[in-house]
């Protein structure tokens, strides 16, 4: 009896043991432009290779490159993951792309491949600024520092042999970098799959992941993974491009604006509404977007509202209503839990305030034209009726004896914003305030008349 349970005992170690022994590599693709999107994909890849307990990651390249920022994110996730990361470059590291791979703790080729030429373009290829460059020659250079490099002594004198040569790196963002034997001042560095093995920026040339796996890295029992993204995360990463988030906060303060401006409309609500579920939507989900954020904002339009009907003049409701909003929609797009900001790096701060601020700017311009364009008769020229409305047929024409006031000095009885009353002669008539917002009691004068509605602007902005 003894000797059958000593049997199962060695026979179950030694299912254990062959189990253990295979390894499981997680690949994760990125074969597209670099933006949000895909730094979802590979945030999402290396979580569910920790879940799906992996030993290494392959990130599976081919890229001309794309955003910096996001390339950026991609890069700091790879440097501070616990497991193995490597990268097999399938034809093109390139721009971003060469970032995102020199982070990766070791680097395969396929023969004919490239990788480099990171310097910093706008969307029609034209080089950045030197402030661009310079950001970009910093992030290269610490990622490939990152790797460390051992201490040699050379003639008698110590020296630090870097694993990936900062200078190298740098040289493939600045043509002005020279590196004798190897880039002239002219050119950005790129490096095909040969010289870059030379150089220390790939550990060796494989034609597909199962050659990296059986004769660089030397394994025999593995199993392959690959992360297959969903149809959500093509959706969620669109949603959070920041392109696409600044349509979203115009559209969610033009919404409300014109809500507010004609009370009952409805359509205007709805958009803004939309637009404020999309926005937020995948942000919560992303655990990004708090409850209490999302709280804030609507505590913000409720004090806008509050300061539009019930107080006059624009005062501290209104402000801090604006300021409520504008804080919210910010705090969103950071990794922050109840204002502690520590995983939050410069970086961030910046592409969350200029996402905002490109929102408010662009709601700005877009409230002020539509404003100032209300009732015009070029703006819906295209929508004319071009029937003839004779009077015998039960046509009325406007009333227009308020063509009379064209000229004549008024007060705003209400505010006027823009749409509102104003008095003439102690008689009250429908008015649109031309310029910006017109407190009530202030001096106006009328301009034009259309559409039974006189165009006022407010004596002080006179010449």
């Amino acid at each position: 009896m003894k000797s059958i349970k000593t049997l199962i005992t060695l026979f179950l170690l030694f299912v254990c043991t062959v189990l253990s022994a295979n390894k499981l590599f997680y690949i994760v693709d990125l074969k597209k432009e670099i933006g949000s999107t895909t730094w979802l994909y590979v945030k999402n890849g290396l979580l569910e290779a920790h879940n799906q307990k992996a030993d290494a990651v392959i990130i599976h390249m081919n890229t001309y490159g794309g955003s910096v920022q996001f390339a950026d994110s991609i890069r700091t996730a790879i440097l501070n993951d616990s497991l193995p990361v490597y990268c097999f470059v399938d034809n093109n590291a390139a721009s971003a792309g060469a970032l995102i791979a020199i982070a990766c703790d070791s680097i395969y080729m396929r023969s004919g491949s490239n990788i480099g030429a990171a310097t910093v373009v706008d969307q029609t290829g034209k080089q950045m600024p030197d402030k661009y460059q310079s950001y970009m020659r910093s992030t290269i250079r610490s990622t490939a520092e990152s790797h460390g490099a051992d201490t040699v002594y050379v003639n008698g004198k110590k020296e630090l042999r870097w694993r990936r040569n900062p200078r190298i790196a740098e040289a493939m963002v600045d043509s002005r970098i020279v590196i004798p034997g190897l880039i002239d001042s002219t050119k950005v560095l790129t490096f095909t799959t040969e010289e870059a093995i030379t150089n220390g920026y790939c550990e060796g040339k494989a034609e597909n992941i199962r050659q990296i796996i059986d004769e660089q890295l030397k394994e025999k029992d593995y199993e392959i993974k690959r992360y297959k993204p969903t149809w959500f995360d093509e959706v969620k990463g669109f949603l959070m491009n920041p392109a696409f988030q600044a349509v979203l906060i115009t559209l969610i303060i033009g919404g409300i604006y014109f809500e507010l401006q004609s009370p009952g409309m409805g359509f205007p609500s709805i958009v803004a509404a939309v637009a404020g579920v999309l926005y937020f939507a995948p942000l919560y989900i992303d655990g990004l977007a708090a409850n209490w954020e999302i709280i804030v904002f609507f505590i913000g339009v409720i004090l806008l509202i509050v300061e539009i009907f019930a107080i006059p003049g624009f005062g501290i409701f209104g402000i801090l209503g604006i300021i409520l909003m504008v804080g919210s929609l910010i705090l969103s797009l950071v990794d922050n839990v109840l204002f502690t900001f520590d995983n939050v790096n410069e970086r961030e701060w910046a592409k969350a305030l200029m996402t905002v601020l490109i929102g408010f700017i662009a709601s700005g311009g877009l409230l002020f034209y539509i404003a100032n364009r209300i009732g015009h008769k070029g703006l819906f020229r295209k929508l004319a009726l071009n029937a003839t409305q004779e009077t015998d047929k039960g046509y009325v024409s406007t009333d227009m004896s308020l063509k009379e006031h064209v000229g004549e000095i008024g007060k705003a009885y209400t505010d006027l914003r823009p749409s509102g009353k104003i008095e003439i002669n102690g008689n009250l008539y429908d008015s649109i305030a031309i310029y910006g917002f017109i407190e009530r009691g202030k001096s106006v004068v009328v301009r034009r008349q259309e559409s039974a509605q006189l165009y006022v602007e407010e004596i002080n902005n006179q010449d």
